[in-house]
């Protein structure tokens, strides 16, 4: 009796307060006060999981692990999947090619990630091959190797959040040859496989039954593509040749060249002209021979094939090893579901400046395999004004902007980045040095500001720009609620009130 007691208050307890958490206890009684407290429990258990969205993430990149590192809140189910089973440190990658740093060194398994979270967190090694918007379902195959058994297994994946961070592959340009002959440098196993071919190459050239001529083509290392990817490699290379290999092969250094080919004019155009002129001069110092203006147009087992700005020919390069580092462009499922909702002219996905693809709210693209599509101040200029004059009069003074200049600056990044160029000290000085305190029309608006958009620029693609966005996602996906109820971002100019997130900076 006194155990029956004890359910019969449990029972009651459990109707009282829904609201709390219900722990499953089992004890070997008779009588079916047990049965009751066990159907409640599973039965709230049961309605707890279908509350929580499901997150995927598709990814183990930078964006990817940034992204699920940061995510706290536990009403998420978060479901990982990607072809790597681990995250790894990207720009250590050059060093690896060469011993420098051991692979193990710059990987980080996932699972030992996905197990710290304090809230419901898996992990899938598969790809995935399709992006169902409908249905919000996510199409997989696995990809381990075949010899396990059982073929390709597919499944599919619910979403209530899709979370795109699949990175981007080796961009070809599709030029001949080049898949087949040439390594790439964006996995740990195409680091380990440099490391190999750097050495087999010397090996090779060792033979006594080799002849000088073949033995200056085989130890030709040459690098494609003059970013930072391939200027960290070849200087990595050097190193490895003149500090360690020259030790070991000290009749074959006299043969070694490399040379970088790049179609530009300058390498690392994309920072400092400072930066481009210092990694020039140290090649030259450290006869790494730079070749600029040479475009490939062809790859061999043997020879690439090049096509020369200045002068229209052909020339061809003998070469031992060759690592294309030319730049990145879209996965195949990336591109098809790009097809799919209308984005068939852009490089990469587009997203706005909160990460959402264009066109897809539920939707998120970060790193590599997305550009944020920053709005033009041109575009919106008649919004940006009727939202300062809210007296309909179609002219404003200074004082009019002060509630929305704010907003202006932290919805169009490029009107700082205007000012700072004109040294002006805010937006109100770029309004008075039209005329003091006298009145604007729409023209004159746009006549003030129509050299704004002139300072718009696309985030590199870098290991930085994509931690950062996982971050910085991770925090919006951890405030949700909150914002979603009092709302922190910028004034919508095209709706009512305000966005629910600052803007991605």
């Amino acid at each position: 009796m006194r155990g029956y007691s004890f359910f019969q208050r449990a029972s009651r307890a459990f109707n009282d307060y829904p609201h709390l958490p219900k722990i499953l206890v089992l004890f070997t009684v008779s009588g079916g006060g047990l049965a009751a407290v066990c159907h409640t429990a599973f039965a709230d258990a049961g309605q707890d999981d279908i509350k929580k969205k499901k997150v995927v993430v598709l990814g183990t990149g930078w964006a990817g692990t940034s992204f699920l590192k940061g995510l706290k809140d536990p009403s998420y189910s978060v479901q990982v999947v990607s072809p790597r089973n681990y995250f790894s440190f990207t720009p250590l990658l050059p060093s690896v090619t060469c011993g420098t740093v051991e692979a193990r060194s710059i990987v980080e398994p996932i699972r030992n990630i996905v197990k710290k979270k304090n809230f419901d967190a898996d992990f899938k090694e598969a790809e995935c091959y399709k992006i169902d918007t409908v249905n919000k379902k996510v199409h997989c195959k696995t990809t381990q190797p075949s010899h396990l058994g059982g073929g390709i297994e597919e499944f599919t994946v619910d979403y209530d959040y899709l979370v795109i961070a699949m990175g981007a592959r080796a961009n070809t340009f599709n030029t001949p040859g080049v898949v087949e002959n040439a390594h790439f440098l964006k996995e740990v196993e195409d680091a380990q496989r440099i490391r190999r071919t750097v050495i087999d190459c010397f090996e090779r050239a060792s033979l006594p039954s080799i002849s000088e001529e073949e033995r200056k083509r085989i130890l030709h290392f040459v690098v494609v593509g003059g970013g930072p990817a391939g200027v960290e490699f070849a200087a990595e290379l050097h190193d490895f040749v003149k500090e360690d290999l020259a030790k070991l092969y000290p009749a074959l250094k006299q043969y070694v060249k490399i040379t970088l080919l790049e179609a530009g004019d300058n390498i690392l155009n994309m920072f400092d002209k400072r930066i481009t002129a210092f990694a020039e001069e140290k090649f030259a110092r450290d006869g790494i021979q730079l070749k600029t203006g040479s475009m490939v147009v062809k790859v061999t087992g043997r020879d690439i094939s090049t096509k020369e700005r200045s002068t229209g020919q052909t020339v061809i390069i003998p070469y031992g090893m060759c690592v294309w580092a030319t730049g990145i462009g879209s996965r195949p499922v990336v591109m098809d579901f790009m097809k799919q909702i209308g984005q068939t002219n852009r490089r990469v996905l587009a997203t706005d400046e909160w990460l959402r693809v264009e066109g897809c709210n539920e939707i998120y693209a970060l790193g590599d395999c997305a550009t944020i599509n920053q709005r033009s101040v041109m575009e919106d200029i008649a919004i940006i004004f009727s939202k300062a004059d809210k007296n309909n009069s179609g002219t404003l003074r200074v004082d009019d902007f002060k509630e929305v200049i704010n907003d202006i600056c932290e919805r169009y990044p490029q009107v700082d980045l205007y000012l700072k160029k004109k040294q002006l000290k805010n937006f109100n000085a770029l309004l008075k040095n039209s005329e003091e305190d006298a009145e604007i029309n729409i023209e004159k608006f746009k006549t003030l500001l129509a050299q704004v958009d002139s300072q718009m620029k696309n985030l590199p693609a870098t290991a930085q720009v994509a931690a950062q966005q996982g971050s910085y996602l991770a925090d919006c996906f951890n405030r949700m609620k909150i914002c979603e109820a009092n709302p922190e971002g910028p004034m919508r100019f095209r709706g009512t009130g305000r966005h629910r997130f600052h803007p991605f900076r």
